[in-house]
């Protein structure tokens, strides 16, 4: 998912090490805990051996000659890289219905063909609905058994996953008729429109207001 999330965001703009790092917790932040250097850099070295992505230097101009001072190093994707990128794109297997592969997918949606969205989506509904359903055995066996902080944990569980079955089939509903998100003015809820230009960022569930 990290490669995915690397390649997506090159294919915007070069970048180097730590603009990566800051858009990939921009982007990735609420899905993702926060991504170190060490983990960051040898996912780098991986796709630059593989051909996905090269380095170049930049602020060359302001290093003095005769130093061995370098310049900071931009990473740029190549056309491989965007082979691969667009390869990973339209993959919709079961890795995708998790957590964090669905977050990372949906974060590039926007480019993302409707066929591989709509597959996600209901990969998603699928996995969370079976996520419900085991919630609703545990509080129907477990009642009795669980104290009542364990019990209202379950719960909001519980509560979480039928939100977040509403929000996809709404998505699914979208997708079908050729409809873009109905909030989608609203940047940190819902993605953008996938005939835009702009990368949405994974939403929260709708919260239910009493």
């Amino acid at each position: 998912m990290l490669e995915l999330a690397i390649l997506g965001l090159l294919q915007e703009t070069p970048m180097h090490g730590y603009e990566l790092r800051k858009e990939l917790a921009t982007k990735l932040g609420t899905i993702r805990a926060a991504i170190s250097y060490g983990t960051l850099y040898p996912t780098l070295k991986r796709l630059q051996t593989a051909g996905w992505i090269t380095e170049t230097e930049a602020d060359q101009t302001i290093v003095p000659p005769m130093t061995s001072k370098r310049g900071r190093v931009v990473y740029k994707i190549t056309a491989e890289g965007k082979e691969r990128f667009a390869d990973l794109l339209a993959q919709a297997g079961p890795e995708t219905y998790d957590d964090a592969g669905f977050g990372v997918h949906f974060a590039f949606f926007a480019r993302t063909d409707r066929a591989t969205r709509l597959r996600i989506l209901e990969g998603r509904r699928r996995r969370i609905e079976e996520r419900r359903e085991g919630l609703r055995d545990v509080l129907s066996r477990a009642t009795g058994r669980l104290d009542a902080y364990t019990l209202e944990l379950q719960r909001h569980g519980l509560e979480a996953c039928e939100r977040e079955v509403r929000w996809l089939e709404e998505l699914i509903t979208n997708e079908r008729s050729g409809r873009a998100p109905s909030g989608a003015a609203d940047s940190h809820d819902l993605p953008a429109d996938p005939a835009g230009d702009a990368s949405p960022v994974f939403p929260r569930p709708h919260q239910d207001r009493p």
